[in-house]
């Protein structure tokens, strides 16, 4: 049965709103390195190049980071089953299912639009959650998908993931563009301009990534009629991190804004570098859910 869902213009909004950002923050970058003596014909090559690989790539990347493979549904028929209902409910496509052999309970989305998108779940999650919860998580990855904000994710890590290997790299970039950017002075300031891009796009990308997660709650909420299960997994999840080895949680740290919860090998992280919001914070928003719906 569908249900009525919401359609969330606070996301719509900030999802404009930094990609607008991002992308005057790029050209000025583009521009500043033409100026700085950067071949243009490369630039443009370089980053179309990348942008084409990784829009009609990235889920193909996602999963071979994660170590992730699709599955059919003769070989996973109840998390088949248990996807399909939902996406009854949520009226969107039937992703592709895939699973990752690791302890780390965890959930993904990815892929550039609801006919491409896939789901992945950890062995680790399915073995710690119960159904219901498992499906509150499920629900909460087919939002991310209906609410199109993992291609905004995926293009906008992209453009922060150049600017950090400028930011890496710059002292060899400085042969290409002749005899103006040979000079220390002009090295350093590329420099330190590409360090300047690189930490505004980092706190747009995590403001938003964020936000999004509330708003997969809510929809995870939406759909299956049950904020409490949820609520119940997310508390499972994060109590479970902190019993994975480190090794394990530091292989898939990379992919952190992807994740329900992410999985960090430190200790404690700092809420502004965060890419979600506090497991109680997003448990009193569900809380507060549980009451409307009731």
């Amino acid at each position: 049965m569908k249900r009525k869902w919401e359609q969330d213009w606070g996301l719509q909004g900030r999802m404009l709103f930094t990609m607008f950002l991002l992308a005057a923050v790029y050209l000025f970058f583009l521009a500043f390195l033409s100026y700085s003596g950067t071949p243009p014909v490369f630039m443009l090559f370089f980053v179309g190049f990348f942008m084409a690989v990784q829009y009609f790539y990235s889920d193909k990347m996602v999963l071979w980071t994660t170590g992730a493979h699709i599955v059919s549904e003769s070989e996973a028929p109840k998390l088949h089953e248990m996807i399909a209902r939902l996406c009854a409910i949520a009226d969107i496509p039937i992703p592709r299912v895939a699973i990752v052999q690791t302890q780390v309970p965890n959930a993904f989305a990815t892929g550039r639009s609801p006919n491409n998108a896939v789901v992945a779940v950890t062995t680790g999650i399915m073995d710690k959650l119960n159904p219901a919860e498992l499906e509150a998580v499920l629900a909460h990855e087919l939002s991310h998908i209906k609410n199109r904000d993992v291609m905004v994710m995926t293009i906008a890590s992209f453009l922060s993931t150049v600017a950090f290997y400028v930011v890496r790299y710059s002292l060899y970039f400085g042969d290409m563009g002749g005899g103006r950017r040979r000079d220390g002075g002009g090295i350093l300031l590329v420099w330190l301009v590409s360090l300047g891009v690189w930490l505004i796009s980092f706190l747009l990308i995590r403001a938003l990534s964020r936000y999004r997660e509330f708003s997969a709650d809510r929809g995870s909420a939406v759909i299956t009629g049950q904020p409490s299960n949820l609520a119940s997994a997310l508390m499972k999840i994060s109590g479970l991190m902190q019993k994975v080895p480190t090794e394990d949680l530091r292989k898939v740290e990379g992919m952190n804004a992807f994740f329900i919860i992410p999985a960090i090998s430190g200790s404690s992280i700092m809420d502004l570098f965060s890419t979600h919001p506090s497991v109680e914070k997003r448990i009193a928003e569900l809380e507060k859910i549980q009451k409307e719906l009731a």
